[in-house]
């Protein structure tokens, strides 16, 4: 009799010693670990799959604590150079050079992040801080203000700082339209005869979509008018499509200039009629 009575609470103590010895011991280390697992910022967000459009900021949420990876490639050989033949011969590009640009993003608090960016154009360093004042989610529009600053020869010379606010409209769940005015200081790193002293600064509107086709791919398309200060060259605008994968998304675009930061997209593009191939590719850690 005793020995029934005793089995099955033997049974139930071998079961539930495993799982208490899995519990954590600090019961807010345990509300901190369900906290961020709950965090709505590590979701997938179909609308916005990444954290920029080619070069134009989104409004895509990076969770507290977490990381954004993103390698920019740029080849410096224009499509346009020759015949058919000889861009074929080129492998459309990809025979000449590079421009190749290092992004590294942290998530401070919710809403906040920061980031480094190195491009091997100029040496350019640019630091970033970007704060979500408005969830898409949650209103109408969303809108981030981002302030940064780039300096050239790795961050030793020619600084040009620049803020801009980042304004989203999603579409369902099928892309997102963007609108990003900015203001660039000291856009003008060499002397020009065609401006004068005090246009140092440049005043830009960007205007940026991004449209879902299918489950994970998507088409884009974005320009960055100059509407005050110096404004050399044409427009700088990129296009392309990309493909998401996980955490990862895969960028093929095309622009009329390699530059990547705000102040480089401020100088504008070469001109309309030469068009460079390059790629994204950015790895979310959460």
């Amino acid at each position: 009799m005793t020995l029934r009575l005793l089995l099955p609470l033997l049974i139930a103590a071998a079961v539930a010693a495993p799982a208490a010895a899995q519990a954590p011991a600090d019961p807010a280390a345990a509300a901190d670990t369900a906290t961020q697992d709950d965090d709505p910022d590590r979701d997938p967000n179909d609308s916005q799959p990444d954290f920029y459009v080619a070069t134009l900021n989104t409004n895509l949420r990076l969770p507290r604590g977490k990381f954004n990876f993103r390698l920019t490639h740029r080849f410096t050989t224009a499509l346009g150079e020759g015949d058919f033949g000889d861009l074929a011969g080129r492998l459309f590009g990809l025979d000449g050079g590079a421009l190749v640009g290092l992004d590294l993003k942290y998530g401070l608090f919710p809403g906040f992040d920061i980031g480094i960016y190195r491009t091997s154009l100029d040496k350019t360093i640019q630091l970033q801080g970007r704060y979500n004042v408005l969830k898409d989610a949650d209103a109408p529009i969303g809108l981030s203000i981002v302030a940064n600053v780039d300096g050239t020869d790795n961050f030793t010379d020619e600084f040009s700082p620049g803020v801009a606010f980042v304004l989203s409209r999603e579409l369902g769940d099928r892309g997102a339209i963007y609108l990003q005015p900015a203001y660039i200081g000291n856009s003008r790193l060499v002397d020009n005869a065609a401006f004068d002293d005090e246009d140092d600064y440049t005043a830009t509107i960007g205007i940026g979509a991004r449209l879902r086709l299918a489950r994970n791919t998507y088409v884009f398309a974005e320009g960055s008018p100059r509407v005050a200060g110096y404004d050399p060259g044409s427009t700088m605008a990129s296009f392309g499509f990309e493909q998401r994968y996980g955490g990862h998304v895969f960028q093929l675009n095309f622009s009329n200039h390699y530059g990547t930061t705000l102040a480089q997209v401020a100088r504008g593009g070469i001109n309309s009629d030469n068009w460079y191939f390059g790629f994204n590719l950015t790895r979310k850690f959460f």
